[in-house]
């Protein structure tokens, strides 16, 4: 099976079209999100993966200070529907929308990372043959990249506290996203 090419996604840019059913029926979609100020977007290794057990708790925790600041929330992973559901409920996940399904094409678009399974994980769970690696994008209202980080790795994502104190930061000084030049660097421009 071929997959997509690995993609670069640049801030100041539209980023690629994404939906996806989510755990208790219905889908998220970025194109109908209305947010105040971003959408946060953020993609989880799956079932699999403790280390997604307790970011995700973290992050239904924080809902509402995200809400406060005019954020609209999603976490979304390569899962079929059976696992996404378990990780909701085996996780304790209250009010974070759980999206599932999402195929390696589209995870590529988005710049995401794809392993291989290895096995049965720590966490008592096997990986699926291809899944998705982590990676968290904040979106403006009209679809165009903010902030992005990806992962190799489960370890060392973006703690959510700090998101939310950049986050303040940000929306109170209109703080422009960062990292969007993609021309040819010439030499003598940098100083």
């Amino acid at each position: 099976m071929a997959i997509a090419p690995l993609t670069a996604l640049f801030p100041r840019q539209t980023v690629p079209d994404l939906a996806v059913s989510t755990v208790g029926g219905g889908t998220w979609g970025l194109a109908e999100q209305q947010p105040e100020h971003f959408a946060m977007v953020v993609f989880y290794r799956g079932l699999h993966c403790p280390i997604c057990a307790t970011y995700l708790r973290d992050l239904d925790g924080k809902l509402g200070d995200f809400a406060k600041r005019g954020v609209n929330v999603v976490a979304i992973s390569t899962d079929d529907a059976a696992r996404a559901e378990q990780s909701k409920e085996k996780w304790r996940i209250g009010s974070l929308p759980i999206g599932y399904g999402l195929d390696l094409d589209t995870a590529r678009r988005w710049g995401l990372y794809v392993s291989s399974g290895r096995g049965t994980t720590s966490a008592g769970v096997a990986e699926p043959a291809l899944f998705a690696e982590p990676g968290l994008f904040v979106v403006r209202p009209d679809r165009t990249l903010y902030f992005g980080t990806v992962q190799t790795m489960p370890f060392a994502r973006p703690h959510f506290a700090d998101i939310l104190g950049a986050l303040d930061f940000v929306i109170a000084k209109s703080y422009p996203a960062r990292g969007e030049v993609t021309d040819p660097i010439d030499p003598a421009r940098v100083l």
